[in-house]
């Protein structure tokens, strides 16, 4: 796994780089200002200490000619003075080595040039002591050759070698000066080697950090802003690529989970808005079927009702005169007799059926809660079973029953009977022979659950929209009121579960999924939800869609 670097890793690291080669150019750069300021105080003292070297060879000078060494000696007074005069040179030359140590830093052989100056001060004591000899009266009488005395070989070779010393110390001067330049030039070249190679990597370092910046910083937040900015105009299918292997990288994974989770909420929220509008207009209708069923059904029950018994008199009254006729003509019954009691009879059917469909409009406006309690559900839907066993549209069709875990329901069980006998005949007719009708009894998530899955014509998505809808109805037989589901979604609404359908396809079959509460709620849960849904408990409609 590659290892991310956070942005303060980059950072610092950065930084680091940074600070090193400034470093190294602030160092070169001391490197070479220290190399200046030491050249330049050698070369200050050498150049004062060579003056002074000077002026004590000047002095010497007065002293070191050996051929006028008779001259010399002629005048001991002049030979005092130049003799002072030079020792006061050397004590000058002295004290300068002395206090010049605070800026010949680069001067480590003073100790010899000490060394020469306490020789040439012993070597001119000793030439005034021989200068002085030279004049006391002589043992031996006056002589007037020069070189016949013995003190004038002696002063010459002293002579000789001051000049020598005076001469060294002025080339000692000449090579410190030499070394301090030869000293400043490889200080200069170090100084050259440690800031150029700097700062060309300084720039390539700063031209590498700043196309870094790009791909860490900017190009990851303009990304950033432009996945934003579509994602503000609800573009919510954008994904933000981003590599950085950072919190930049972090970030954009973040925004495309998010990204994710809101395209999820809304298609979310779009099918529960198409789902709560069904619902309300679901609500609606029932509403308006409610108190339509409230004000006249009573009314139309009381003609209905005539009409059936009228139509059943008749029938009576027919077969009394058909018996009649038969007797005295003695012949079968007439074709339009037949053809009265046939429709007489249709009469009282199609009466009747009407009465059906207004004792179930009937059903909207009753809002009395019926007593609940804990029921088995496998008890209950085997008792459902044992109804539908007799059936016509049972035979030749399997019904299969999966309990996976014994199940107890908090329902009113007549009320959830019909709920369960109207999913298993809607079932039954949607099969044809050899159809198999599957129940499954289950405990979910802790509700009750019951699905009905059949092998029939199946549904499409139109179909499923609009399943609980009232009088709407895709039975094979033409004979449903498009009532029935309408009327169970309601009684498991008010139970506080709920019924869903799906299918696959046509000719896929169907499954239709009842959930049920195990335990009492508090109704004001139910009171709530169907408030949500639009239909007011005050309502004559007692539907929560």
């Amino acid at each position: 796994m590659a290892i991310r670097w956070r942005i303060s890793h980059k950072l610092i690291f950065a930084f680091c780089l940074t600070a090193g080669i400034i470093i190294l150019l602030l160092g070169g750069t001391l490197q070479g200002l220290w190399s200046y300021y030491l050249t330049m105080n050698s070369i200050r003292g050498n150049v004062a200490e060579l003056k002074t070297a000077e002026e004590l060879k000047t002095a010497l000078a007065k002293m070191a000619v050996p051929g006028d060494l008779g001259k010399l000696l002629d005048d001991p007074e002049k030979l005092h003075r130049d003799i002072t005069q030079a020792l006061q040179k050397i004590l000058e030359y002295e004290v300068f080595l002395r206090d010049s140590q605070s800026f010949l830093v680069m001067k480590n052989e003073d100790a010899h040039e000490k060394e020469v100056l306490a020789g040439l001060r012993s070597d001119l004591n000793a030439f005034q002591t021989l200068a002085e000899k030279f004049h006391e009266p002589r043992v031996t009488g006056p002589s007037d050759k020069l070189s016949q005395n013995p003190i004038i070989e002696p002063l010459r070779i002293l002579i000789t070698k001051m000049e020598k010393e005076s001469t060294m110390l002025r080339d000692k001067i000449h090579n410190d000066l030499d070394h301090s330049i030869n000293d400043s030039r490889r200080h200069y070249q170090i100084s050259l080697w440690i800031i150029v190679p700097s700062s060309a990597f300084g720039l390539l370092l700063m031209a590498g950090l700043l196309h870094s910046f790009y791909g860490w910083i900017f190009y990851p937040i303009r990304d950033l802003e432009a996945g934003v900015s579509l994602l503000a105009r609800g573009d919510f299918n954008h994904r933000i690529e981003v590599k950085s292997g950072d919190e930049m990288e972090s970030l954009a994974q973040a925004f495309n989970e998010m990204t994710r989770r809101l395209r999820e909420l809304y298609t979310d929220l779009a099918r529960q808005v198409n789902e709560r509008s069904r619902q309300l207009v679901r609500s609606e209708r029932l509403a308006s079927v409610g108190f339509l069923a409230a004000g006249v059904a009573h009314e139309i029950n009381n003609p209905i009702a005539g009409i059936a018994f009228c139509a059943e008199a008749l029938e009576s009254r027919l077969k009394e005169l058909t018996l009649l006729a038969n007797k005295s003509s003695g012949q079968q019954n007439h074709p339009c007799i037949v053809d009265f009691a046939r429709y007489l009879k249709l009469i009282q059917e199609e009466a009747f059926r009407c009465k059906n469909i207004t004792e179930k409009l009937l059903d909207f406006s009753r809002t009395t809660e019926h007593k609940r309690e804990a029921v088995s559900l496998p008890i209950l839907v085997q008792s459902v079973l044992d109804v539908t066993a007799h059936l016509q549209n049972s035979k030749g069709k399997k019904i299969e029953i999966k309990e996976e875990q014994p199940t107890k329901a908090w329902i009113n069980a007549e009320e959830i009977k019909s709920v369960i006998l109207n999913l298993v005949v809607n079932g039954l007719d949607s099969m044809d022979d050899g159809g198999m009708l599957t129940i499954i009894i289950r405990e979910k998530d802790g509700q009750a659950e019951l699905a009905i899955k059949d092998t029939g014509i199946g549904m499409n998505q139109e179909v499923l929209e609009n399943i609980f809808e009232p009088f709407y109805t895709q039975n094979r037989t033409g004979k449903g009121t498009g009532l029935g589901l309408t009327i169970s979604h309601k009684i498991i609404q008010q139970h506080g579960g709920d019924i869903e359908a799906t299918s696959e396809g046509l000719g896929q079959g169907s499954v239709f999924t009842i959930r049920l509460p195990l335990h009492p709620i508090v109704s004001t849960k139910i009171n709530e939800s169907m408030r949500r849904d639009g239909v007011s408990s005050g309502q004559p409609l007692a539907l929560s869609a």
